[in-house]
C-alpha cells in the first residue's frame, strides 16, 4: 500500500494532516502526564531526563549528558545548576581536563530512582496500549528522529 500527501493544497496544509502536529500535540499530552506524575518526586520533565541518564551511568561530563539528551551545554548548564542547588547532583571540574565538568548524583538524587521506578508502568497504563505497541511506536519514532536529523 502506498500513500502520498494530498495533492490539493487546501488538504495538504490542514493541521490534522500534519505529522508534525500529531507529534507536537502528543508530546504536549505526554509532558502534561509526566508533570503530574513527577510532582511527587519534585522533578520537572527535563530534570527527570537528566536523572535517567545519570541513573544509567553516573559521573558523566556535561557534554556526554547533552549528547544523550540532544541538548547543548547552554541549555543544559542552567538546568544542572538548579538540580545542584536542589541537592540532586554535584558538578565538579575534571582533574584531567578542567574544561570538562563531571556530573555526579548525590545520595538524594540516587534515592529518587526507587520512587521513579513506577513511572514507566504508569505511562503504559495511561497510554491504553500494549507493551508491544509501545515498543513498536518507540522504534518507529527513533527511526524517524534519526532520518530527520540526517536531513536537518
Amino acid at each position: 500500500m502506498t500513500t502520498s500527501l494530498p495533492t490539493d493544497p487546501q488538504q495538504a496544509l490542514r493541521l490534522d494532516n500534519q505529522l508534525c502536529f500529531a507529534l507536537y500535540s502528543t508530546s504536549l499530552a505526554m509532558n502534561k502526564l509526566y508533570r503530574k506524575l513527577l510532582r511527587k518526586l519534585g522533578l520537572t520533565y527535563s530534570q527527570y531526563l537528566v536523572m535517567m541518564v545519570l541513573w544509567e551511568r553516573d559521573g558523566l561530563t556535561v557534554s556526554e549528558v547533552g549528547e544523550r539528551l540532544f541538548l547543548d551545554s547552554a541549555t543544559l548548564t542552567p538546568l544542572l545548576k538548579r538540580m545542584e542547588t536542589a541537592g540532586l547532583l554535584t558538578r565538579a571540574r575534571a582533574a584531567s581536563d578542567e574544561r570538562q565538568v563531571i556530573i555526579t548524583l548525590t545520595p538524594e538524587g540516587d534515592q529518587l530512582r526507587q520512587q521513579a521506578a513506577e513511572l514507566p508502568q504508569s505511562i503504559l497504563n495511561a497510554s491504553q496500549c500494549s507493551l508491544d505497541q509501545i515498543v513498536g511506536m518507540k522504534q518507529q519514532l527513533d527511526a524517524l528522529r534519526d532520518s530527520l536529523m540526517k536531513s536537518a
